[in-house]
């Protein structure tokens, strides 16, 4: 990747709400050369979409995240990609990794409460034949998500305390 467009990429990564325009002035480039870099990029496959970080803990609809390990045992017919395609399908299912470490894929979950994710887990995914084991971990508390900083503007104003 050229570093023209790699620094069109990085402004997209910082901001997807930026118009070519905005991108244009700040690279000192032509509005079209931007866009060009982008359908290229999204062409590619690069782009894949566009979302919004959004703090589901604001939101009093009670929406739960949980981060699942799974490890799977594999044999000669079925390998990782057939048990991700199996899984990515999903709805609750809002990220999917193969992962090295202790586990094979790490998964993030949302539902509407705990006990949805819990059944999701324990119906859908545990019943999957090469799953051996799954582990959930539930979001308590979010403080950063894809970079942004989750900060609620409070400031900690205690005294500190030192005998």
């Amino acid at each position: 990747m050229d570093d023209e467009r790699r620094r069109v990429l990085d402004l997209l990564c910082e901001d997807a709400r930026y118009t070519a325009e905005d991108v244009a002035r700040q690279l000192d480039l032509a509005p079209e050369d931007v866009e060009a870099h982008v359908e290229a990029l999204e062409n590619a496959g690069v782009v894949r979409g566009y979302t919004a970080v959004v703090d589901w803990a604001a939101l009093d609809d009670g929406i739960v995240e949980a981060k699942v390990e799974l490890n799977v045992e594999l044999d000669r017919e079925t390998g990782y990609e057939d048990i991700s395609r199996r899984i990515a399908k999903f709805p609750e299912v809002t990220a999917f990794q193969l992962v090295s470490g202790d586990y094979d894929f790490a998964l993030e979950v949302r539902a509407d409460t705990m006990n949805a994710v819990s059944r999701f887990v324990s119906e859908e995914i545990a019943p999957i034949p090469e799953v051996t084991q799954t582990v959930t971990h539930y979001v308590m508390e979010t403080y950063k998500d894809d970079g942004i900083e989750f900060d609620d503007g409070e400031t900690d104003d205690r005294l500190s305390y030192s005998p």
